[in-house]
């Protein structure tokens, strides 16, 4: 049996591949050349996982890898309708951000009502300024996404002493189904956004859903930036319908210096960092050679992609 091709899509710094010495023949490539070695290649590594080459690459002519990993949770910047109708199988690296991601959640939540922002800004001002802080513990939450992060995320703030509902796409046994979602809103502290990209969630939040929430509740975005109408959000933060926000995906990234969202008042700004830990991009190329190990056996592969839906199914 001829040597498999593993077709990289290069981020620097490059995944650690040392196991797959002698199993795999492994070729790299740039968004640029990608459309002209995707046919010689029986399985491509999505490394560069913030580049949408594969969307735009894969409706090419010739053969297609037979199975394609992302280096990530979501999967919106590789799916086209082509790669969807094709019999390519794909999978994500569901289990790498979950509770890092949580933590970085539970971090805002404790910021914002502690009002940890200002006490840094008037402490580089000197200046001493008592004031009163919110109590986490008796609030409530609702956090939008059922998958593994969003289950982390309700874990990580029911140890918080927080009351947290779970929204997902159907409802069943301990999650909402999206019909219940304005009703949570209207009475939840903290809103948490953790939902995967689909023509159902983009733009899911827009201003009939912030001017629906209580002037003291704030919101959280770990998803995607496309799941938030970006303007209603800085309209509801400037005429105070709501608290407060955190950020951490944006409709367009890296978010542009002249952004109007740098500067509009308690709003929280992160650059998509929320599931970047130390040492992540070692269990991200960790993992893919777990997965590798199984497709070269022929056992099933962990974490396929309904590519349908967009998301691993089973949540």
């Amino acid at each position: 049996m001829p040597t498999p091709t593993l077709l990289v899509l290069d981020a620097e710094p490059l995944p650690r591949l040392g196991r797959l010495t002698g199993r795999a023949r492994i070729e790299h490539t740039d968004a640029a050349a990608l459309a002209e070695r995707l046919p010689h290649a029986d399985v491509l590594l999505v490394w560069d996982f913030t580049s949408h080459a594969v969307r735009e690459a894969w409706p090419g002519d010739g053969p297609r890898p037979r199975w394609v990993h992302t280096a990530s949770a979501g999967v919106d910047h590789l799916m086209c309708p082509e790669l969807a109708a094709s019999g390519t199988v794909v999978t994500n690296a569901r289990g790498i951000f979950d509770q890092p991601i949580a933590e970085y959640v539970a971090a805002l939540v404790l910021a914002m009502a502690k009002d940890l922002p200002r006490t840094l800004d008037f402490q580089r001002e000197r200046i001493w300024r008592h004031r009163e802080s919110q109590k986490v513990t008796g609030g409530r939450a609702v956090v939008v996404g059922s998958g593994p992060i969003g289950r982390a995320i309700v874990r990580t703030l029911k140890a918080l002493g927080v009351t947290t509902a779970l929204v997902g796409r159907t409802p069943r046994t301990g999650v909402h189904g999206p019909g219940d979602l304005d009703r949570l809103m209207s009475r939840a502290d903290w809103v948490i956004s953790a939902a995967p990209l689909t023509e159902q969630t983009r733009g899911m939040f827009d201003a009939r859903r912030f001017g629906m929430m209580q002037p003291s509740a704030r919101f959280v975005n770990v998803g995607r930036g496309q799941l938030v109408v970006e303007d209603a959000l800085a309209e509801a933060l400037a005429k105070r319908w709501i608290a407060g926000a955190a950020l951490d995906v944006f409709e367009a990234e890296p978010l542009p210096p002249d952004s109007p969202l740098w500067q509009v008042p308690n709003l929280i700004v992160s650059p998509h960092m929320s599931g970047d830990t130390a040492g992540w991009r070692d269990e991200l190329g960790a993992q893919f050679v777990e997965l590798y190990d199984a497709w070269e056996a022929g056992r099933p592969l962990p974490n396929v992609v309904d590519k349908q839906r967009g998301y691993v199914p089973g949540h």
